[in-house]
């Protein structure tokens, strides 16, 4: 679905930031779900993702998922992946698409993903 009248506008990202984009619509919506839980976190989430997605220091709240999870593909390119804790449970998951500075959300959710419980 495109933005229509009501829907909030993303800025664009000023030279030397990443772009922040939704892979999918389940992605978008549940970033919507963690702006009502936690707005502050989510904001910080969005601002990490827009200025040093990949940083030299990894930190248990922001790091490369590992396993099958350390890579995922979007429009055919491989690119790493990675997580923000945003909250206790909540989690946001992107691509780092190095070639078009582009964050791509894969997964954001109020809940723990099960996936990394299995990798």
């Amino acid at each position: 679905m495109s933005a229509g009248r009501g829907d909030r506008v993303a800025p664009p990202a000023p030279d030397g930031h990443w772009e922040v984009r939704f892979a999918d619509a389940a992605s978008a919506k549940g970033w919507e779900n963690l702006t009502q839980q936690a707005r502050e976190n989510t904001f910080r989430a969005w601002t990490v993702m827009r200025t040093d997605p990949a940083p030299a220091a990894e930190t248990t709240r922001h790091h490369r998922l590992k396993g099958s999870l350390a890579h995922g593909t979007h429009r055919g390119r491989t690119c790493q992946q990675w997580q923000i804790e945003v909250t206790g449970a909540g989690r946001v998951w992107y691509l780092l698409d190095t070639s078009r500075d582009t964050c791509w959300i894969t997964f954001a959710g109020t809940g723990h993903p099960r996936a990394t419980d299995r990798s």
